[in-house]
């Protein structure tokens, strides 16, 4: 097993960025496959290749801009 992290980052007004050693299943439990490459999954619901990101939140004027609380 690899000691590199999962990395999951919030883009601005975009998807979500995952990075690092994982695996993606669906509500059944199937796994989708993405090997080792970084993959985008979208967070606006506006994609038509969900669970990932297609740039539909781009035409979609999605808007999310979060940030960690700051303890």
């Amino acid at each position: 097993m690899s000691d590199e992290p999962v990395v999951i980052k919030v883009r601005d007004n975009g998807p979500y960025k995952v990075t690092g050693p994982f695996v993606l299943e669906d509500a059944d439990g199937s796994r989708y496959e993405v090997g080792d490459r970084p993959i985008v999954l979208c967070r606006c619901g506006h994609s038509q290749k969900k669970p990932f990101c297609d740039g539909e939140h781009n035409g979609a004027e999605f808007d999310a801009c979060e940030r960690a609380p700051q303890d």
